[in-house]
């Protein structure tokens, strides 16, 4: 029976495999049908319609849910624009690959370029909301504030739309991801739907278009679905868009373009568990297993205890029965007649009459003479501890002054100076006096040695008679 249910699950996982592969292939088949000129576009593979009232905040950067994507497809959102001199490549890189993308345009940018959020609409995209200044620390901004920079944002991309005032689709993303519980509900009032990411490629960045290009593919690579944040204003994405939608074809990765449910396009049909970015597999028990019901008792009397009587162990035959086999084996240990547990004890209530007399008042009395004997020890106990402290401190010799200090150091060092220093058993200056007098005398001494040893014009002149 096992065996035959592993072939069966086998056969049902091979048929499946089969079915993947050929609605890839159709799919594949398809896009290029889509994408006319461009046969090896990327395209796009299917369209997701969504309720923003259902899944109001969406992005496992931040949130716990993002969009039903399958494994391999791949949301694309662009952020800041429109902004002409990059916003227009990055729509044209798009079209070549008959890509569909989602826009988070700024209202300040909107006003200053009407034309390119109508380009956007005309393409095909979605176009989605990103404030009207895009603050960068909006979260800390105050509510009033925040809710201000909503609204203007929303109108300045309705104005340049131009539909008859119709309000671009209710997606909305909060500049540089700063949330906070306050714009969230505010988001959540107005029907819209906050859209956080689930990997970026960090293109706001001081960095290469080759950097963009591989922290996109490794991060996406590392989470195998889900919503890559781009700005369509940097250089630096319009170099790295090509190679990442060329590398997405070549992977197998497929692009889903996601819009707004109306009341003419329902929301596609989803499972709780697609809205998350990795849901529990189906072969974990857990996940499959019912959840505990939430039992509501009908009694809640509870029952009586047993009395220990109505133990078996207790049983006066039993215990007979045993206690004869201990006395036959000579060990004389009677088993215990009652519970190993402590019962509960009756507890008499004490009679309401006092037990002990009470004490007369007149016992803890002190008589008043004692009283005053012993508050006048206490008085000349504490005289006598005073008048001790004023004759310690008054015979406590006085502390020298720094003045008096100074010259009793100086005083010391003139003394020392003067005679307590000795050479050779006599005063240093004396020994000073006598080695100066001790070099003069050897002065002629050496100067004759000198000269009997180089005979010169002194010992010429000695030589010479003197002059008459």
């Amino acid at each position: 029976m096992a065996g035959n249910v592993w072939v069966g699950v086998r056969t049902r996982r091979w048929a499946a495999m089969v079915l993947a592969v050929a609605a890839g292939a159709a799919s594949e088949a398809a896009l290029a049908a889509d994408c006319p000129g461009h046969p090896d576009a990327l395209g796009t593979s299917r369209t997701l319609v969504v309720d923003p009232k259902e899944h109001p905040l969406i992005g496992t950067m931040q949130y716990r849910e993002t969009l039903p994507l399958e494994d391999g497809e791949v949301v694309l959102t662009f952020d800041d624009g429109p902004l002409p001199r990059n916003s227009n490549q990055i729509l044209d890189i798009l079209a070549s690959q008959c890509v569909k993308a989602t826009f988070f345009l700024v209202g300040r940018q909107a006003q200053a370029n009407p034309e390119g959020v109508r380009k956007v609409r005309d393409a095909g995209h979605t176009v989605a909301t990103h404030t009207q200044n895009h603050p960068s620390s909006m979260h800390r901004l105050p509510i009033d504030r925040a809710k201000q920079e909503i609204d203007d944002g929303i109108a300045s991309v309705t104005a340049a739309l131009g539909d008859d005032g119709a309000a671009p689709p209710p997606f909305f993303r909060i500049p540089g991801l700063a949330r906070n519980d306050g714009i969230e509900e505010y988001a959540a009032a107005k029907g819209l739907q906050v859209w956080s990411a689930d990997f970026l490629a960090d293109d706001w960045r001081h960095v290469s278009s080759a950097r963009v290009y591989d922290l996109a593919m490794q991060r996406l690579t590392a989470n195998g679905k889900g919503i890559l944040l781009l700005h369509d204003i940097q250089p630096r994405t319009v170099a790295a868009l090509p190679r990442i939608l060329q590398e997405l074809k070549k992977r197998g990765y497929r692009i889903v373009h996601v819009v707004a449910a109306t009341a003419e396009q329902p929301a596609t049909p989803s499972e709780p568990q697609q809205w998350q970015l990795h849901p529990p597999s189906e072969n974990v028990a857990t996940s499959r297993w019912p959840k505990l019901p939430n039992f509501v008792f009908a009694e809640t009397e509870m029952l009586a205890a047993p009395q220990l009587t109505e133990s078996w162990w207790n049983d006066s035959a039993i215990l007979a029965q045993s206690f004869g086999r201990a006395r036959r084996g000579g060990r004389n240990v009677p088993l215990p007649r009652e519970a190993p547990w402590p019962g509960q004890p009756e507890i008499t209530l004490a009679s309401a009459d006092p037990t002990l007399p009470v004490p007369a008042p007149g016992v803890f009395e002190v008589a008043e003479g004692l009283r005053r004997a012993m508050q006048d020890f206490s008085s000349a106990a504490r005289r006598a501890e005073q008048a001790a402290a004023i004759k310690a401190e008054a015979e406590r010799p006085a502390k020298p002054t720094r003045a008096e200090a100074r010259q009793t150091r100086r005083a010391a060092v003139a003394s020392a100076s003067r005679g307590k220093r000795t050479v050779a058993g006599r005063p240093v200056q004396q020994a000073r006096s006598a080695a100066r007098a001790g070099r003069t005398a050897a002065k002629p001494v050496i100067s004759d040695k000198k000269n009997a040893r180089r005979p010169g014009r002194h010992q010429e002149a000695l030589l010479q008679p003197a002059p008459g």
